[in-house]
């Protein structure tokens, strides 16, 4: 009888055990459900925000410009990984420039990320060894949220950026 008793307590507890690791598997973040089809697409960048930067910082992103001038870029993203992104001129003193790269997702644990490299004329994407790598907060095929790790004084910071898909 207590052998009997013994195994049905164990049973009881493989079973709690079984369900509490489906109930967290199946508890994921949008993050991983992002495919490279809901990427693809135009995108346009509607809003870049701080966490942990004073709002009128001057920050460069992408080693390229100001974020002022990447709000308002243009995004193209084929299914190819062939894109571009175009920023256009402003008062700011921001110049209109087209950058080409090469785009694709990497899984980084339970997030997915966006990544891309800056091409340049005659030069193909394996031979270019430094790119870029934002998380994606979110996507629902119509808004994509960028969160890119930075330092700012010695500190972790990040910088977010808000894309409206355009077609």
């Amino acid at each position: 009888m207590k052998n009997l008793a013994l195994a049905a307590l164990c049973l009881i507890v493989a079973s709690l055990f079984a369900v509490s690791c489906a109930s967290s598997s199946g508890a994921t973040s949008t993050t991983q459900d992002i495919s490279k089809s809901s990427v693809k697409g135009n995108w346009v960048v509607t809003d870049i925000q701080f966490e942990g930067i004073p709002a009128n910082s001057k920050v460069t992103v992408f080693d390229e410009a100001s974020y002022n001038c990447f709000k308002g870029s243009n995004w193209v993203l084929p299914s190819n990984g062939k894109g571009s992104y175009t920023l256009s001129a402003t008062s700011d003193g921001c110049t209109t420039a087209t950058q080409p790269i090469m785009w694709s997702l990497y899984k980084n644990g339970g997030s997915s990320m966006f990544q891309f490299k800056k091409l340049s004329d005659g030069v193909k994407a394996k031979n270019v060894t430094d790119g870029y790598r934002v998380e994606l907060s979110s996507n629902d095929g119509n808004t994509m949220v960028w969160r890119a790790p930075v330092t700012f004084e010695g500190n972790s910071a990040y910088i977010i950026y808000t894309l409206q898909k355009t077609r």
